[in-house]
């Protein structure tokens, strides 16, 4: 039993592997059923259940496995998992963990491969706009690399990187992919102005209550190479922002 424990654990690791740093995409869809499933008993319903879950979960793995260039053959996998169940297996608990180690490294070393092609394209992309943006009439570009421009101009305090801010934003890629949006929500965002990334804390500095700007932010001042959830290692940002208050800091709020 131990041994097969070490097994499964080390497959659901060839899965890990591959979902690392990809965006979650949901469970693959059943196949169509042409008519209303019947089962002699409920014992035998959860059983099928069991089954469907497991294919729907590979079949995910398989795609995404395909993507990197390394396809299985499903009806081979059929075989193994056929054979296993009826206690004829080829492969010695000692292959199956020489086998699936090894192909563990193969799938983290192809997933690292690709994730950097990424990235470098994305950098490539990134490189171009900005320069092309930087020429745009309206837009200033500080020395740190970040670029804005005013779309709302109003006079009054700025806030300092200590202070707490609320803002109305927009967040989208540079192909028009909107991944955040305090405006969709309905709700305005408040936080200190420290406690977010770089071009965020630089850019809204610049503010007053009541302004709105478009902030176009570079990698290396918004989420780097890693990435965060939705945005792609090596994403430039743009961000229209709008200063809603600004409450200053007070020596409670210092760290401590």
């Amino acid at each position: 039993m131990k041994n097969v424990f070490k097994i499964s654990l080390l497959a659901a690791a060839v899965v890990l592997t591959v979902g690392c740093n990809e965006k979650k995409e949901p469970v693959a869809a059943a196949v169509a059923i042409e008519a209303p499933a019947t089962f002699a008993n409920n014992q035998d319903k959860v059983a099928y259940a069991i089954g469907t879950s497991f294919s729907q979960q590979f079949n995910t793995m398989l795609a995404k496995q395909a993507e990197l260039g390394m396809e299985l053959d499903k009806e081979v996998v059929l075989q193994g998992i056929t054979d296993t169940l009826r206690g004829s297996s080829k492969l010695t608990d000692d292959d199956i963990m020489t086998t699936l180690k090894a192909y563990g490294e193969e799938v983290k070393t192809a997933a690292e491969k690709q994730m950097k092609e990424k990235s470098e394209k994305a950098a490539e992309e990134a490189k171009s706009f900005l320069d092309e943006n930087a020429k745009v009439e309206g837009v200033t570009v500080t020395e740190s690399g970040l670029q804005y421009s005013v779309l709302t101009k109003a006079e009054g305090p700025k806030p300092k990187a200590e202070d707490t801010v609320t803002v109305h934003y927009v967040g989208t890629l540079l192909d028009g992919t909107e991944f955040d949006s305090s405006v969709k929500r309905g709700q305005p965002a408040t936080f200190p102005l420290n406690r977010v990334i770089p071009g965020w804390t630089e850019g809204v500095q610049l503010m007053s209550v009541g302004e709105k700007y478009k902030f176009v932010i570079p990698a290396d001042l918004a989420y780097g190479e890693a990435g965060a959830g939705s945005i792609p290692p090596s994403s430039t940002l743009i961000f229209e922002v709008e200063l809603l208050d600004i409450k200053a800091a007070t020596k409670e709020d210092a760290p401590k």
